[in-house]
């Protein structure tokens, strides 16, 4: 049998290319097999750090008589939903319509043409068996049933794709949404619901740029509250920084434990929002220390990041991180050891499996030095038990994200070395993932795979070249921002106003998947929008940005009835309500840097910010901006119509507070 997954670019594939299932990658080669044979297909989707993908795998896929049931029946079919999100998309969709409920691993059966007329998600093995003979013998004896079928499901789901009306997020639409997320707000824990309860990271920073336009302190107090809770909870590793993917709970206490770069990359920037809304030090510290986290542990040696640490350690979730009193106390001795249990929330009974908890920081200790060689210690011995595998593949659109968190963060908490790292992060995807003008999706160990680039790989690496143009003044970054906007414009655009997830000259699935909405991070329609919002407030041409307001025209829908799964959306409809804000900043020497630190240090609502010599080529914001008698000035314009320049940093502040702005 021939090893397919064998050269996979995709770790997830890699960790089942010793299984005895007969997996192909998806391509035209197996569909043109299923064909060939007349065997309908099994499509597992799944991704390297998933835990359930794990726990079915080796019940099943490493399982002789299960691998012996697939190899005689189907084409098997093993995809990453990470490498192809379309291919994820569009089957996920389908799993969610016919059983109401969607996750990985996700399971589903496909004619040799791709429809599904089966999917589920994880199916224990004896379940799993069945249904594999089930299928076999309906292929063989009711086969126009079965076709009939994945006809009438391919049929439904392409009629059901209808964004509905284009609905344009004004003021008074954008409140509504404050006053329905209000609504699901949880006053005890902070989020939004109940369990499991993930990180609301969009929403959040809809709510600070909706407090920084407008000035609503319940939005304030919902994301403090909200930062404070997850940043004191299990779902935040205590010891080295960084977030794990949700909590089971509704109270942030036990995560499901994997830690995702797109996750991290998003809560940095919140963290560091949220410190210059109120200047909070644990803001500051989660921020500073989530960005050490994703540099440290998620950087890799060709200058990208890494896409996840996995939630097992040895087939066990958690492992690497939970701990019980008595393992404190062998680690820090007798004293330090209980008085760390206290601390940490760490109990006989323990808050997760087999009476181990996980690290809770519920108050900061009155000794921060104690706190610190204690923390330094447990990590230390943390460091002996095995550890999480890490999925190092590098995705375009999270290194995006990254890219965009790090720089501004970079400039806001005043530290260069995490602008450096952004910059290596986007010189590896500019060298790797661009080629022949097209974004690639992911690469590993710096050899990039075949999967085209699909929308939020445009949208979010576009804006990270915009941020990082601002933070450091190189033309270049804006200049390839626009090339790959207008690609992204001609490839993805939907009559709606909205985007297409995957390029019209790309490969044809059974329907076209469209993001109706954000959900763990930006759905391509947003995160174009964002970016051509930006790209439209560095240059001062509207074109981009009306289309940037069709796309969030498209989302208005959903961003009115459920704000909740349309979180950038609402931050970039903010952004667009403020003007948006431009700030530019002409001179040098240290009059001129203050300038830049306000302008970078003001909350706002997502305002640009370019600093350069005066008169500059560097940026068309700098353009005709001379010093004003002969010292350094910034220039701050709202929705195209500028203000007189100031040289004073209070003045630049007033007028960044002004009414376009607050």
């Amino acid at each position: 049998m021939p090893n397919r997954l064998r050269d996979s670019r995709s770790p997830y594939l890699l960790q089942h290319a010793d299984n005895p299932v007969d997996w192909w990658e998806w391509g035209p080669e197996a569909l043109q097999e299923a064909a060939e044979r007349d065997l309908p297909i099994l499509l597992s989707v799944g991704y390297a750090a998933c835990h359930w993908c794990h726990v079915m795998a080796h019940q099943s896929f490493e399982d002789a008589t299960v691998a012996a049931a697939i190899n005689d029946s189907f084409i098997a079919i093993k995809v990453d939903r990470e490498e192809h999100p379309d291919i994820d998309a569009a089957y996920m969709t389908a799993t969610t319509a016919m059983t109401g409920n969607g996750g990985w691993p996700m399971t589903c059966l496909l004619t040799p043409d791709g429809k599904p007329f089966f999917a589920g998600t994880y199916l224990p093995k004896a379940q799993f068996l069945q249904l594999l003979s089930a299928a076999s013998h309906a292929w063989a004896n009711q086969r126009d049933q079965v076709l009939a079928s994945g006809e009438h499901i391919a049929t439904q789901l392409a009629a059901a794709t209808d964004r509905g009306t284009s609905v344009p997020i004004t003021d008074e639409q954008a409140r509504a949404s404050v006053a329905t997320l209000q609504q699901s707000y949880d006053d005890t824990y902070g989020g939004f619901g109940g369990a499991p309860k993930f990180p609301p990271t969009m929403v959040l920073e809809f709510l600070l740029r909706h407090h920084a336009r407008t000035g609503d302190e319940s939005c304030l107090r919902m994301a403090e509250h909200t930062c404070a809770a997850m940043a004191r909870g299990g779902i935040y590793d205590q010891l080295a920084g960084g977030f794990a993917r949700y909590s089971v709970d509704a109270t942030w206490t036990v995560p499901h434990f994997e830690k995702m770069l797109y996750d991290n990359a998003q809560l940095l920037r919140v963290y560091a929002h949220l410190w210059r809304a109120n200047l909070d030090p644990l803001a500051a510290r989660i921020a500073t220390e989530t960005a050490e986290f994703i540099i440290r542990d998620l950087g890799t040696p060709e200058g990208g990041f890494a896409s996840a640490l996995d939630a097992d350690t040895d087939g066990v979730e958690g492992a690497t991180y939970v701990w019980t009193p008595g393992e404190l106390r062998a680690a820090l001795g007798e004293d330090d050891g209980n008085r760390a249990a206290e601390l940490l929330d760490v109990t006989a009974a323990g808050t997760f499996e087999h009476g181990r908890s996980t690290l809770q920081l519920p108050q900061d200790p009155e000794d921060g030095a104690w706190w610190e060689t204690t923390r330094t210690d447990l990590l230390a011995a943390r460091a002996e038990r095995a550890q999480p595998a890490r999925d190092g593949k590098v995705v375009t659109s999270w290194n995006g994200l990254a890219i965009s968190a790090l720089a501004e963060a970079s400039m806001i908490l005043r530290v260069p070395e995490w602008l450096d790292a952004a910059v290596r992060s986007a010189e590896f995807i500019l060298d790797r993932h661009l080629v022949d003008g097209r974004l690639r999706r992911s690469s590993l160990d710096g050899s990039v795979g075949a999967a085209p680039g699909v929308a939020d790989d445009y949208g979010n690496f576009a804006e990270a070249l915009l941020t990082l143009h601002q933070a450091t003044g190189e033309h270049r970054y804006l200049t390839l921002a626009q090339d790959l906007l207008a690609t992204a414009t001609e490839i993805f655009s939907e009559p709606s106003g909205g985007f297409h997830d995957a390029a019209a000259d790309g490969e044809q699935l059974f329907f076209t998947p469209r993001g109706a909405g954000d959900n763990a991070e930006p759905c391509g329609t947003s995160s174009l929008a964002g970016a051509l919002l930006v790209l439209s407030a560095l240059t001062g041409d509207p074109a981009p940005r009306e289309r940037s307001e069709q796309a969030v025209a498209a989302m208005g829908q959903i961003a009115t009835e459920a704000p909740r799964f349309a979180g950038w959306a609402l931050a970039v409809a903010e952004a667009q309500l403020a003007g948006p804000v431009q700030v530019a900043v002409v001179g040098d020497g240290r009059a001129a840097r203050g300038l830049v630190r306000s302008a970078w240090e003001a909350p706002s609502a997502g305002a640009v910010v370019v600093a350069g010599p005066p008169d500059s080529a560097q940026s068309p914001l700098l353009a005709d901006r001379p010093l004003v008698d002969e010292r350094p000035a910034a220039y701050v314009c709202h929705g195209f119509v500028c203000a007189a320049p100031v040289t004073d940093r209070d003045e630049l502040l007033q007028q960044l507070r002004g009414p376009a702005a607050q």
